[in-house]
């Protein structure tokens, strides 16, 4: 299963262009999907230029020092056979704007951010029935 995963308000908090204190669950149910079979595919606005520096490869560099290995960044390699889309697909994604997404606002975040306590196990349920 192919999850598109969002990085401020999802896995940190918004914080841009620094990084935030980590979503509450986060990290843990990023690896938990990644045991499920889920490969992870950052897709995020952070990016890397002259001007904002390596606001990208710090985002990537956070995930990857915490356990997690992205299958991809901001794109699909899979897809590369059978489209030029530059959206990534993914079979779900996860976004702290996306519609529905269940929020939580924990103490001392500057905005609401994901709510892993529901979200990972739905997406595990998934992961695990995709198998």
């Amino acid at each position: 299963m192919y999850i598109g995963l969002d990085f401020d308000g999802t896995v940190v908090d918004h914080r841009y262009p620094d990084i935030g204190e980590p979503v509450p669950g986060a990290i843990k149910w990023l690896k938990r999907l990644q045991r499920s079979g889920g490969r992870i595919i950052l897709f995020t606005m952070r990016s890397n230029s002259r001007d904002t520096g390596n606001l990208l490869g710090e985002a990537v560099q956070y995930l990857e020092k915490n356990g997690i290995r992205l299958f991809g960044v901001n794109r699909n390699p899979d897809q590369d056979e059978w489209t030029t889309s530059p959206k990534a697909y993914a079979h779900i994604y996860i976004d702290d704007s996306g519609f529905g997404c269940p929020l939580v606002q924990p103490k001392g975040f500057v905005r609401p951010c994901v709510d892993w306590n529901i979200v990972g196990p739905q997406v595990e349920h998934m992961c695990l029935n995709m198998r």
